[in-house]
């Protein structure tokens, strides 16, 4: 064997891996179809291992290319982080950053962060996307997120997070509901109604700190709808479908027509947390890690 593996090897494994048909992906490649089962067989040869299973008809990942096409593409990922930064310092930018939030983020910490990010790095380009909690966690380990704001109880290995806001719940409920003018409003008189609430996939730790609210009260609630969305939920609720219960901060921010009910005496709480990656190595990610504990302490 008288040939190294370049970087093309790993180009043309990836896209027919992708692809999973050899004239496809030559015409991607701009490569003739005998020069990509040549390469394919160099990279073969070259680990000593089969990486596809070849038929008449279908061409299949083998175990063994099944974990190089992962690798493969956290390899391009990470080539693709360099791209973006070395650009970024070309323009004259200090960092590129994408940051994911939940909808609570914005009504709490996220804009007085920008605000001063901007006043740090004037030039530094931001790319926000509001995403679920465990979309967020997804991504910030596939290093395609920089940092999130996520309501989670803890984070998953490789990933850092710092608490930064904690809050109680609120009870949303139509503006005319009966429990707004009780004397002592209680949870045990909503044991008959429709509940909307954030489903699982906004977060499952959050969802199950939700549910022990009503395990506390010794009911199970009739849920009617889940959803990601905040302005679901509110809309949702001054129809009459439901009531709902959410994070204090949310009644900041949204211009819909409900009334809230701080449930601040009860023992649940739920905290807004900053995560990343902590293999990730954008400089962008210290300065805002900094920025966050000095508005947290001076809050």
């Amino acid at each position: 064997m008288n040939y190294q593996i370049e970087f093309r090897h790993l180009l043309y494994f990836k896209v027919l891996a992708e692809e999973l048909h050899f004239r496809r992906a030559a015409e991607r490649l701009f490569i003739a179809q005998p020069g990509l089962s040549r390469q394919i067989k160099q990279l073969e040869e070259y680990y000593g291992v089969l990486l596809f299973e070849r038929t008449k008809r279908n061409v299949m990942l083998t175990e063994a290319g099944m974990y190089l096409f992962k690798e493969a593409q956290e390899l391009f990922r990470h080539l693709a982080r360099i791209e973006t930064q070395l650009q970024s310092y070309a323009n004259g930018k200090i960092s590129t950053l994408k940051l994911g939030f939940i909808g609570s983020a914005v009504q709490t910490i996220l804009p007085e962060l920008l605000i001063n990010l901007k006043k740090q790095q004037p030039d530094i380009e931001l790319s926000l996307h509001e995403l679920a909690n465990e979309t967020q966690l997804d991504l910030l380990e596939k290093r395609e997120l920089d940092l999130g704001f996520v309501r989670l109880s803890e984070v998953p290995l490789g990933l850092s997070s710092q608490p930064i806001y904690t809050e109680h719940f609120s009870l949303v409920l139509p503006n005319n509901h009966p429990l707004l003018i009780s004397p002592q409003p209680s949870l045990d008189a909503l044991k008959d109604e429709s509940f909307i609430l954030f489903s699982k996939n906004y977060s499952h730790s959050y969802y199950d700190l939700v549910m022990s609210i009503f395990s506390d009260h010794k009911f199970i609630p009739k849920v009617t709808l889940r959803t990601v969305n905040a302005l679901t939920i509110f809309n949702m609720v001054a129809q009459g479908i439901g009531v709902a219960i959410v994070p204090s901060s949310l009644k900041n921010g949204y211009h819909v027509n409900v009334s809230f009910l701080e449930l601040d005496a009860l023992p649940q709480r739920t905290t807004l947390s900053l995560v990343w990656n902590a293999q990730n190595r954008n400089p962008g990610i210290p300065l805002v890690v900094e920025l966050m504990n000095l508005q947290v302490n001076n809050a």
